[in-house]
């Protein structure tokens, strides 16, 4: 029985999600310009012809990884859209932060390793760009909610702090509790 366009659409989900798993994978560990199309098609176990059929290149591929990091990130900011972060909501962003950290390693790998090579920054730094301004402007108007006296530098510190848990946290996770830091966090954000 031939196939339908659904599981035609599935397949090509599905061999897509495994280019790019390969590729963040790859990425991660190698280094964008250590890893080569042949690597990810090889590692895959596709040809590099259908590799090109998903993706044009290597940028074309760094990008959609990141932008889907970048949206499951913002699936944390404001979860019911509103434009305003509560108490609860700083609760559930810290939670699934520090749940994303353990989850997708290589990712977070990528994305801080990413933030440190400007050529790799590039490809992706408009839409970072506009990611990190509505986060910033999202925190800013929680703090100032709080009554904090400089609602921007606070929003700007909140987000290095968990940069750099974060960063820590890939590079250590052994050495860092994470329960007691996002208890911390809360004590002092909440």
């Amino acid at each position: 029985m031939p196939r339908t366009e659904q599981q035609f659409e599935g397949i090509r989900e599905e061999k897509k999600a495994l280019i790019m798993r390969t590729a963040l994978e790859l990425f991660a560990t190698n280094g964008f310009h250590g890893t080569t199309i042949s690597n990810i098609a090889k590692k895959a176990e596709i040809s590099k012809g259908l590799l090109y059929n998903y993706f044009e290149s290597k940028e074309d591929l760094m990008k959609a990884i990141i932008y889907t990091g970048l949206e499951n990130i913002d699936k944390l900011m404001d979860p019911n859209k509103d434009g305003i972060l509560t108490g609860d909501e700083m609760e559930f962003l810290l939670d699934r932060y520090f749940k994303l950290l353990n989850e997708d390693t290589c990712f977070w790998r990528l994305y801080f390793t990413l933030l440190l090579q400007e050529p790799i920054l590039k490809l992706v730094e408009e839409r970072l760009s506009k990611v990190i301004g509505s986060y910033i402007d999202l925190l800013k108007s929680y703090f100032e909610s709080r009554g904090s006296e400089d609602p921007y530098t606070e929003a700007v510190v909140f987000g290095a702090l968990l940069d750099g848990i974060g960063m820590n946290y890939v590079a250590y996770p052994e050495i860092f509790k994470v329960e007691k830091i996002k208890e911390r966090i809360l004590k002092k954000y909440r």
